[in-house]
């Protein structure tokens, strides 16, 4: 039995509904900015329960614009966690400030028990990562930033149809950026990302950096760049959120039988599943003895499996410049990036290929 980690030709195998959208856009010559994203950012904003959503080309320039709007730059510090992407450090980096690195704990997510430690006077903002699609404990970090009165940027990347108590995560932060790359739970045809925000200050300023700071197409207020999602991905994403619920849906049930399956072996380590939190499982994500082994074995088996990441980002040579970080304190990490497996679970794996999954990884380590 097979079972592949890309689903992107089963979510795009029937797209005529967006082709026929994209004909009536292009009619309409509305081909920057206009109608199609502005409808688009009212449903999103609207989904998560956030006042404003502003609309740009990725999840990184989510993030950098997220920092640039709060102010943070040069001789800043923002605490994030480095078992994550690049770009959520990246972004950090591109604003001039100072990435300070945090350990993770048991769920792969920002050990919030570490951040108070990590807080010097320069620390202006925190970067929680709702990593893998799982959230971290935001009414803990949410409280540590009102108590130290810090700004926080939430990278809900991966979160786009993630709860916590009934509330959307990307939506505890100051402002909070969303990616919609192919491979995440709402995906564009490309790349795709968003910020939301309840503040009308930080939204008009926002609305303008990603379009040059125009505030019409003969006058700018300040000078921006560049940002701008393309109204033929907000399309796609518009069709995207009419199936989120049931993919969400699909993808907690498939991470429910693997769940079952694998929790009583020794060799594997499942991260627990909290109250109250509802997982995009954007990764479904382990820890596994002989990580490579098995790695080998379930490729073999045609079961195509990931590793994210082999590295944490304080191990990457670009961190010892750019991030301030206490390596002995991150063996966390570091331990996750030696057996850490992420097995597919997306919403067109079936319940008979999942079980196939526990049934060939308990053959594994029964030999």
């Amino acid at each position: 039995m097979r079972v592949e980690y890309n689903y992107l030709p089963q979510e795009f195998a029937d797209a005529e509904g967006v082709i026929a959208d994209w004909r009536k856009l292009i009619t309409t010559t509305d081909f920057t900015l206009g109608a199609y994203v502005e409808a688009f950012e009212k449903r999103f904003a609207k989904h998560v329960g956030a006042k404003h959503c502003i609309a740009v080309n990725n999840g990184t320039d989510a993030l950098i614009l997220s920092l640039k709007a709060l102010g943070i730059g040069p001789g800043d510090e923002v605490i994030s966690v480095t078992n994550t992407f690049y770009a959520t450090i990246g972004a950090i980096v591109a604003v001039g400030a100072t990435a300070v690195l945090v350990d993770c704990d048991d769920r792969f997510q920002i050990d919030a028990d570490k951040i108070e430690a990590a807080i010097t006077p320069k620390t202006k903002a925190l970067i929680p990562v709702h990593w893998g699609g799982a959230s971290p404990e935001m009414e803990k970090i949410t409280a540590i930033a009102k108590k130290h009165k810090l700004l926080m940027v939430e990278d809900a990347c991966m979160g786009i149809g993630a709860y916590i108590n009934g509330k959307h995560a990307g939506t505890f932060g100051d402002i909070n950026a969303f990616s919609c790359h192919p491979l995440k739970s709402l995906n564009a045809m490309g790349d795709g990302g968003m910020v939301v925000t309840n503040s009308d200050e930080y939204a008009a300023w926002m609305r303008k950096y990603r379009n040059h700071g125009m505030v019409d197409r003969d006058h700018i207020e300040f000078w921006g760049i560049n940002m701008r999602m393309q109204p033929l991905q907000c399309v796609v994403l518009d069709h995207g959120l009419n199936r989120l619920d049931n993919t969400i849906k699909i993808r907690n049930r498939n991470a429910a039988i693997l769940d079952k399956g694998l929790k009583d072996l020794p060799q594997v380590q499942i991260p627990a599943r909290l109250p109250g939190h509802v997982e995009t499982f954007a990764l479904y994500m382990g820890l596994f003895e002989r990580r490579e082994e098995l790695r080998k074995y379930l490729i073999d088996k045609q079961i195509e499996v990931k590793v994210h990441y082999p590295l944490a980002l304080h191990q990457q040579e670009a961190a010892k410049k750019d991030c301030r970080f206490d390596a002995k304190n991150l063996k966390n990490a570091e331990k996750q990036a030696d057996l850490l497996l992420t097995i597919p679970v997306h919403q067109f794996a079936t319940e008979e290929q999942m079980q196939y999954i526990v049934d060939t990884i308990k053959e594994f380590y029964a030999k």
